[in-house]
């Protein structure tokens, strides 16, 4: 096992300060069921500096072989030495299928890879197959989410960015047994980046949140948002959107659910006055358990909700709320 096999399936394992991105191991979970059926193995790839420690742990979600760099000079992400490093280990193996996350640093990273590769890049995948033929084939919203495409990349390797909390990691299992290849980057010259410091604008986390309670058109104020933010907060949860709240200036895009926002897979997704537009639903419609509050008895959003109130949100919300601050005052 000394020389890598050719043609495996290879996920990018994305890390920041150490600690893996979980989209590595929603990709590790899809790349396992991918790699079994093509009769390959399931590869992984980690760069970093002092990161020798998770190599093990991206066995322990499914991986078969970790190529690990691990080198000051990777310390900090620079997109250009990242993917001059992926490029050279692509070459070396030759894999079928590569899948970075569709996160901030993926989607710089990705297309930069796929261009010197001279190959193909499908972007917000929402999965992977693979078809009667053997062939794989990415899936992702079309049109603004109005159609679901099924894509084929003749180039080698095929790439795809997979959107976060869209995949089921694999459990993590301590007992199984893989390879970490220690690899060296090649020396390269300065980049000219340069990492000034770090400013974070986003105010709210919907991917991680447990539970959305997310308000639409049926809100007739920007300052009616407030009792939503109320009622999400007795639930212990956040606020989210739709984007036209986000568009006339309400709200960040932070809080924006759906195809052009955030892909959401809650315990609890309240929707408030949202009708469902194709878009919307494309972000939300994993959720475990969805409330669906609306005046409109035909609104696409009934569709997809396992409990729906037909009725007006001003009355209906007030009432949700009351009760849990009696609730509350119970306990």
């Amino acid at each position: 096992m000394n020389q890598p096999v050719k043609n495996g399936v290879m996920v990018y394992a994305e890390q920041k300060n150490g600690i893996i991105h979980p989209v590595s191991f929603e990709l590790l979970g899809k790349g396992r069921e991918l790699a079994d059926k093509l009769n390959v193995e399931l590869w992984s790839v980690l760069l970093g500096y002092h990161v020798r420690g998770e190599a093990e742990t991206l066995i322990h979600y499914g991986a078969d072989r970790v190529f690990l760099y691990d080198d000051p000079m990777l310390e900090v992400f620079d997109v250009v030495k990242y993917k001059h490093v992926l490029v050279g280990l692509i070459r070396e193996t030759d894999p079928q299928l590569f899948l970075i996350g569709a996160t901030p640093l993926g989607r710089s990273l990705a297309p930069r890879v796929a261009a010197a590769l001279n190959t193909g890049l499908t972007a917000d995948c929402i999965d992977i197959q693979i078809d009667d033929k053997g062939e794989i084939v990415q899936i992702r919203p079309a049109f603004t989410g109005n159609i679901i495409a099924h894509i084929k990349t003749r180039s080698r390797p095929v790439m795809a960015t997979v959107r976060y909390r869209v995949m089921k990691p694999l459990p993590r299992d301590t007992s199984r047994k893989g390879e970490v290849v220690e690899k060296h980057p090649p020396t390269l010259q300065d980049t000219g980046l340069r990492v000034l410091g770090e400013v974070s604008t986003r105010s709210v986390n919907l991917a991680e949140a447990e539970i959305i309670v997310s308000g639409g058109r049926g809100l007739k104020r920007r300052e009616d948002l407030n009792m939503l933010k109320e009622l999400a907060s007795l639930l212990g949860g956040v606020v989210g959107v739709s984007r036209p709240l986000v568009d006339d200036g309400w709200i960040s895009k932070d809080h924006q659910v759906g195809f052009s926002g955030n892909t959401v897979k809650p315990k609890l997704y309240i929707a408030c006055g949202i009708s469902g537009s194709p878009q919307h639903i494309a972000g939300m419609r994993d959720s475990e358990v969805i409330v669906a509050i609306n005046i409109d008895r035909s609104a696409p959003i009934f569709r997809i909700a396992d409990y729906g109130i037909v009725g007006d949100l001003y009355e209906v919300v007030p009432r949700l709320i009351e009760a849990l601050k009696r609730l509350k005052r119970v306990e």
